[in-house]
This record gives C-alpha cells, sequence and structure tokens, in this order.
C-alpha cells in the first residue's frame, strides 16, 4: 500500500485552493464605471483587456499545472518548494493585472506584468523538472521533454522580450504577451490526450 503522506494529490488539491483564491482576489479589482452608461463601460477597456488576458493566463497556468502533476509519484521536498514557488509566482498577477487595469496601460506597469509572467514561467519549469524530470518519470519521450524545454525557453524569451518592448510600446508587449499564451493553451506536447 502507498504511503498516502508522499501522495501528490494533497498538493494538487492545495495548489487548486491557492488558484481558487488568486482567481477571486482578480475579479475583486473589477470595478463597475461610474456612470450608467455604454460609453463609461467602454472608458474602461483596460480593465477588461487586463482582466481577461490575466484570467485566461491564470486558467492555462492552472491546466498546465495539472497536466505536470499527472507526472508527478511522490510529493517529495523539492516537489513541494517548486510548487509553492510556483504559487508565489502566480499570486502576483491579481496585483500585477490592477496596475495595468488602473494605470491604462502604462509602460512601467506592464514591464512589471511581463516580468511577473517570465516569472512564473522560470517556476513552471522549476516544477516540471521536480514532477517529470527528477522523479525519474519515463512517461515522456526525449523529444517530448526537448519539445517542452524549447517551449519553456521560447514563452521565456517572448515574456523578457515583452517586458523591453513594454519600456516603449506597451500595446505591442501585451500582444507579446498574449501570443505566448496561445503556446501553452494545449499542455500536452506529444498527440496524445
Amino acid at each position: 500500500m502507498a504511503d498516502a503522506s508522499k501522495s501528490p494529490e494533497r498538493l494538487l488539491f492545495f495548489s487548486d485552493g491557492v488558484f481558487a483564491i488568486v482567481i477571486t482576489l482578480l475579479v475583486l479589482e473589477l470595478r463597475p464605471p461610474h456612470e450608467a452608461t455604454f460609453a463609461a463601460l467602454i472608458q474602461l477597456w483596460p480593465s477588461g483587456l487586463a482582466y481577461a488576458v490575466s484570467y485566461l493566463f491564470l486558467a492555462i497556468v492552472w491546466v498546465n499545472h495539472h497536466h505536470v502533476f499527472r507526472y508527478s509519484t511522490e510529493a517529495s521536498r523539492s516537489l513541494i518548494w517548486a510548487n509553492f514557488g510556483h504559487l508565489f509566482s502566480v499570486s502576483l498577477v491579481p496585483f500585477t493585472t490592477a496596475w495595468i487595469a488602473d494605470s491604462e496601460l502604462a509602460p512601467v506597469p506592464v514591464v512589471l506584468y511581463a516580468v511577473v509572467f517570465a516569472f512564473i514561467n522560470i517556476t513552471y519549469v522549476m516544477l516540471c523538472r521536480e514532477a517529470i524530470d527528477r522523479q525519474g518519470v519515463r512517461k515522456l519521450s526525449a523529444s517530448e521533454r526537448k519539445v517542452m524545454r524549447i517551449r519553456s525557453m521560447a514563452t521565456l524569451s517572448t515574456f523578457v522580450l515583452a517586458a523591453l518592448v513594454a519600456v516603449r510600446l506597451p500595446m505591442v508587449a501585451m500582444v507579446l504577451i498574449c501570443t505566448c499564451l496561445a503556446i501553452y493553451l494545449r499542455p500536452s506536447v506529444s498527440n496524445r490526450p
């Protein structure tokens, strides 16, 4: 009989709770317009854009988090800490989302937004390393692992580029960020479900 205390299931349930809280904090930052007109609603487009991108990003991170945990065999100390690092980086999303919404996509808040996304990507790579590579998982072929590494490096590079571009062109940086999100819509790197 397997030791239940070493099962990654409890860690996954805890993570789900953190994701639920982060999404709740994200939605609490949405504020209705002061006037009851469509024109007033349209003026809030930066908030709507920031919320939509962040919500989609959090959904993608959550789906990929679950995907990675499918490969985990035990909740080792290093996996627990890698997971906490990942959850910490995810918890920064509501703050940066509120800032870019309040500043109407000003350069510095968008720079920080892209940096947080890069930080989340880095902690995701650490989580993958602990859940897949260090636990001796043989369910992924060498080519699938290579695709995962290439995809991680490509998105990390794009988030860093978005942070640099945001200094002068915050809307272009947001497009770069959204491009990265499309890369992770499908967590699997193989043709298998």
